[in-house]
C-alpha cells in the first residue's frame, strides 16, 4: 500500500509535462504491482524471523527491535521517495546510486537549488516518516499463550512459506528473475517510470557498481583520441549500393547462439544447409564477430549499434538504454511501423525496457501466444514464431521494421527434430529448417520484392574446443537476402556486429550520426577493418595482422597471436577507455 501511494504522489509532482489520465494512473498500479510486491518482501524477512521466534519466545526486546527496525524502513522509504520525485525532473530516470555521487560534494549539491527548495524537502521527508511508520508501529507481536502442539502447527506455517517468499522476491519460477524492465507498458517512458518501485531501482543499481565499468583508464585524452582516429569513422561517403531501393520493408532477425562454427563458414555445412544456400543467393558477410557472449548485450550493440562492456550490461541499466540510439528510432522517423518479437519471456535482462525505450512501438512476446504453444523452457517454439513473422511481413502496414529474437536453439537444445546425434548440432538444424521455411514461403508472398530480411547471431558460444583463445568462437555469419538485393555478393571485410546499423541505414540513405560507434563498412571512410569482443573483464581483437585475448584482472595477454600485439593492446584499451567514458556520460 505504502508503494502504491507512492507511486500516485510521484505521477501527481512529477507529472506536469505529461499527459495522463486516471486509466493511466489505474494501468501503472497494475503495472507495477509485482515489482512492488517483491521489493516488500525483501523488507518483510526481518519482522517475518522475528515473528517466527515470538511463537516460543516473546519478550519486550522483540517489540523495540521492530521499532527501530520499523523506523529505519520508514525513513528509508522516505528518503527513497521525496529523491525520486526530486530528482526525476532533473535526470529523466529512476533513482539509483548515481545519487550517491552528488553527496561528496553538498555544497555544489545545494548551490542547484534554492534554500526554501531544501526546507520543503526535508519536511517531505519528516512527514513521510512519520505516515508511514504510524501505520507499522502497530503491527508488533504480542504475548500469547499457546499449547506446544499449536506452536509446532504455526513453526511449520512459517516455514511451508519460506519458498513462497523467495519466490515471491525473485518474481516467481521463469528463467527471469525481477527486474525494472518488467513493469514497461507504454510508449510514454514517464508512465513505466512512474510504474519502476524506486526503493527497488535504487538497490538494483548496486549491481552495476562503478569499477565495473569506469576503471579503464588507459591514457591521457588526446592520446586516446589519437590512437582511435581511424577506428570509430561513421561516414557514409561513396558506399557500394547493395539494393534497389532505400525504402525497403526490413526484417532483422537474431538467430539465437548461431556461430559460423555451425555454417558454412565454420567447416559445417551440413548443419545449416538452407542457410548457407540463402547467403550464397544473398549478401554474405563473412568476416563478422560478435561483439559480447550474451544474448541481452547482442541485442544492444545490434540495434543500437552500440558497444558491448566486459562487466557490466546496458541492457540492464534502464537510465543508460534509454539514452542509446537505435534503428527503430531512426527508421520510426522516416514512417516505419516498428515490430519486435520474442517468444519468450520479454522481461528477461530488461528487454520490454529497452525495446520501448529506443522506439519499438509494437512487441509480442509469448503472454501472446496460448499456453499449449509454449512447448520448450524458454518458451515458443521458433517454427511458431517463425510463421508469426510472416504473417506481420504479409499483413502490417507498410513500411515496416520487424526485429525478432529467436530461441529454440539454446540450452536444453529441446527441437522436435532429430536429424544428428549430437543435440546442440541438432538444434542449430532445427533453426535452419525454420529458416529456410519462412525464406520460402516469403519469396511467394506480394512483399518480398520490396523487402530485406538480415539475419544474424546475437553471440557465438563454446562448442566442443571452440573456446575464448579462437578466432571461430566469435565469428558470426551475417547475411541480407530479399527481393531487393541487387545481385549475391560476399563481403570479406572484418568488422563487428555493431557495425550492422551504420551499414544498413547508409545502404538506406538514412543518417547515423549519432551511432557513435558503428561504421559503415561499405563506405570508403571505413579504413582500419577490425573487430573486438569482451567478456568477464577480457577483451579479444582481430585485425589484419592477427588476433589478440588480453585479461584485465590478471593484466596480460591469453593469447598473443600478432606480429604487432603491443599496437593491438593499445588500440583495445583506447576502445575500452572511450566507449566506457561515453557511458558514464549518459
Amino acid at each position: 500500500m505504502v508503494f502504491v501511494l507512492a507511486k500516485v504522489a510521484f505521477m501527481l509532482l512529477c507529472g506536469e509535462d505529461h499527459e495522463y489520465g486516471i486509466n493511466d494512473v489505474c494501468q501503472v498500479v497494475q503495472h507495477g504491482l509485482g515489482l512492488d510486491l517483491s521489493t516488500a518482501l525483501y523488507f518483510l524477512i526481518v519482522p517475518f524471523l522475528l515473528c517466527a521466534v515470538q511463537i516460543w519466545y516473546w519478550h519486550k526486546w522483540l517489540n523495540k527491535l521492530l521499532q527501530v527496525y520499523f523506523l529505519i524502513i520508514s525513513l528509508a522509504f522516505a528518503l527513497a521517495f521525496v529523491a525520486d520525485t526530486s530528482l526525476y525532473p532533473f535526470w529523466g530516470f529512476k533513482l539509483n546510486a548515481t545519487c550517491l555521487q552528488y553527496l561528496e560534494s553538498p555544497n555544489e549539491m545545494a548551490a542547484s537549488v534554492s534554500t526554501t527548495y531544501l526546507i520543503w524537502r526535508f519536511l517531505a521527508i519528516a512527514i513521510a516518516t512519520i505516515i508511514i511508520f504510524d501505520g507499522y508501529r502497530h503491527r508488533f507481536p504480542v504475548k500469547i499463550s499457546m499449547p506446544t502442539k499449536q506452536k509446532l502447527t504455526e513453526l511449520i506455517i512459517y516455514i511451508l512459506s519460506i519458498p513462497l517468499m523467495v519466490i515471491g522476491i525473485r518474481g516467481g519460477v521463469s528463467e527471469s528473475t525481477t527486474n525494472t524492465g518488467q513493469v514497461f507498458f507504454s510508449q510514454q517512458l514517464f508512465l513505466n517510470h512512474s510504474a519502476v518501485n524506486p526503493v527497488f531501482s535504487f538497490l538494483s543499481s548496486f549491481e552495476h557498481g562503478e569499477d565495473d565499468y569506469y576503471h579503464y583508464n588507459y591514457f591521457e585524452p588526446e592520446e586516446m583520441d589519437g590512437i582511435l582516429k581511424d577506428v570509430y569513422t561513421t561516414e557514409s561517403v561513396g558506399i557500394d549500393t547493395l539494393l534497389t531501393t532505400q525504402h525497403p520493408n526490413v526484417i532483422v532477425i537474431l538467430l539465437e547462439s548461431c556461430g559460423a562454427v555451425f555454417t558454412e563458414l565454420g567447416g559445417h555445412p551440413e548443419t545449416m544447409p538452407r542457410f548457407s544456400q540463402i547467403a550464397n543467393e544473398g549478401i554474405c558477410f563473412t568476416q563478422c564477430y560478435g561483439n559480447s557472449w550474451r544474448t541481452d548485450r547482442g541485442t544492444v550493440c545490434t540495434l543500437s549499434g552500440w558497444p558491448s562492456f566486459p562487466n557490466v550490461s546496458v541492457m540492464k541499466m534502464p537510465d543508460k538504454s534509454q539514452t542509446m540510439p537505435s534503428i527503430a528510432k531512426t527508421l520510426k522517423q522516416a514512417n516505419y511501423q516498428t515490430h519486435y518479437l520474442y517468444g519468450g519471456d520479454i522481461n528477461f535482462t530488461n528487454m520490454r525496457g529497452y525495446l520501448i525505450a529506443t522506439g519499438w512501438d509494437h512487441l509480442t512476446s509469448m503472454d501472446d501466444y496460448p499456453k499449449s504453444q509454449v512447448t520448450s523452457k524458454w518458451g515458443v517454439a521458433d517454427d511458431v514464431t517463425f510463421e508469426t513473422v510472416y504473417q506481420m511481413a504479409t499483413t502490417i502496414q507498410q513500411p515496416y521494421l520487424i526485429g525478432f529474437s529467436t530461441l529454440s536453439s539454446h540450452e536444453p537444445w529441446e527441437v522436435p527434430v532429430s536429424q544428428f546425434d549430437d543435440e546442440i548440432q541438432n538444434a542449430f538444424y532445427y533453426l535452419d529448417q525454420c529458416i529456410g521455411t519462412f525464406i520460402d514461403k516469403l519469396k511467394q508472398s506480394p512483399v518480398w520484392d520490396n523487402t530485406l530480411v538480415v539475419m544474424l547471431p546475437d553471440h557465438g558460444i563454446q562448442y566442443q574446443q571452440l573456446d575464448e583463445t579462437k578466432p571461430l568462437r566469435n565469428l558470426i555469419p551475417v547475411v541480407w537476402t530479399g527481393g531487393v538485393v541487387k545481385a549475391p555478393k560476399r563481403i570479406d571485410k572484418i568488422c563487428n556486429q555493431s557495425d550492422l546499423a551504420a551499414t544498413l541505414l547508409g545502404q538506406l540513405g538514412k543518417s547515423h550520426d549519432d551511432f557513435t560507434f558503428s561504421r559503415d563498412v561499405l563506405s570508403s571512410t571505413y579504413r582500419y577493418p577490425m573487430a573486438v569482443h569482451n567478456y568477464n573483464n577480457a577483451q579479444s581483437m582481430i585485425d589484419s595482422t592477427g588476433f589478440i585475448l588480453y585479461d584485465f584482472d590478471a593484466n596480460r595477454f591469453i593469447k598473443r597471436d600478432s606480429k604487432d600485439a603491443d599496437r593491438m593492446l593499445k588500440v583495445s584499451k583506447a576502445i575500452l577507455q572511450k566507449t566506457t567514458n561515453d557511458l558514464k556520460e549518459r
